[in-house]
């Protein structure tokens, strides 16, 4: 019997990662699939609430599908698959949603978030957003999630309906999800624009992508927001210094930080020497991904080959599911 625990996590197929992605979750994942059983699925069910076009659709799962694999997940060591492979999950959103509840759906922020932002298309995908990420999760009977501060309301919804499906039918089947936590090692990436983390939503300049090249890498660091300098002996940095700093101590040499920090607090920094060096930091670390990137785009028939490893891994689990949760609800039983 697996003694590991199931680890599962969803990726949006929008746009391609950035550092902060990068630093956030990715590595994250890499570790936990050496410790845990990993599921790694790309919620393009999911994406149809904002209506993509197909070749849009089709684009951008293939681009987040190679950006990952460039970033190490490992397909012999963890489960990678799309969640439209997986018509399992579909199933048990449908059995969830009789039991979800039109006042708590509505309660949920992220729900009233995106009402309030698309208010033309507030669809019914929106609103059961929980029950499929529900569904996501438990079809595997995953333990841990690892999860942003934005999706903890939408997990202890999930917690919600394993509870309630278990209440239902007066057996324990389904574990009670909780979240991944990973402690300290957890980095918060910010963006190049003097404020706020790193991201894709905040402007074009704000954030550092694994596939950016050296040019367009170059370009966004020497422009990032910057100051007229430091007025006194080792004064607090702002925001907007303090970020810079921030992204050199987690991508340049010891030393590095520790020179130009001495020459903040001596007022003899030159913010154009900063940039340079930490795009030179920069492109050096995001090197490796850049070659894995066009490595993989360049071979269409690795990534269908992963596609259809991960479908078959994750149907196991997902049909052994599915089946029992067929049983215990009282439908046919499927020989």
């Amino acid at each position: 019997m697996n003694q590991k625990e199931i680890v599962l996590s969803g990726i949006r197929p929008t746009g391609n990662l950035h550092l902060g992605n990068y630093f956030g979750a990715v590595k994250n994942f890499v570790k936990m699939q050496e410790t845990n059983e990993c599921f790694f699925f790309i919620a393009d069910y999911h994406s149809l609430t904002t209506h993509p076009k197909p070749k849009d659709l089709q684009g951008n799962v293939r681009q987040v599908l190679i950006e990952y694999l460039a970033a190490g997940l490992d397909i012999e060591k963890s489960t990678l698959y799309l969640q439209s492979d997986l018509p399992e999950t579909a199933e048990l959103y449908l059995f969830l949603n009789m039991n979800a509840y039109l006042g708590e759906l509505e309660r949920v922020t992220t729900f009233k978030e995106k009402a309030r932002k698309q208010p033309n298309n507030v669809n019914a995908g929106l609103l059961t957003y929980p029950t499929l990420m529900a569904a996501d999760i438990i079809i595997h009977k995953a333990h841990k999630v690892p999860v942003g501060k934005d999706q903890e309301q939408n997990l202890e919804m999930t917690r919600t309906f394993a509870r309630r499906f278990n209440h239902m039918y007066g057996l324990e089947y389904f574990p009670i999800p909780t979240a991944y936590n990973f402690g300290e090692q957890l980095v918060k990436i910010p963006g190049l624009d003097g404020s706020g983390k790193m991201g894709k939503s905040e402007g074009e300049g704000n954030a550092i992508f694994l596939n950016d090249e050296p040019k367009v890498l170059k370009k966004k660091i020497m422009r990032a927001v910057t100051d007229s300098g430091p007025t006194q002996m080792n004064q607090e940095k702002p925001e907007a210094i303090q970020n810079l700093f921030t992204l050199m101590e987690v991508l340049s040499s010891p030393d590095t930080v520790e020179y130009f920090d001495d020459q903040y607090n001596k007022c003899t920094i030159r913010y154009g020497d900063l940039k340079k060096q930490l795009a030179e930091d920069v492109i050096q670390f995001t090197e490796p991904f850049r070659q894995k990137i066009k490595e993989l785009s360049s071979n269409d028939a690795i990534i269908q080959k992963v596609m259809d490893i991960g479908a078959e891994k994750a149907r196991v689990s997902a049909q052994r599911t599915i089946k029992e949760v067929r049983e215990i609800i009282g439908f046919r039983k499927i020989h």
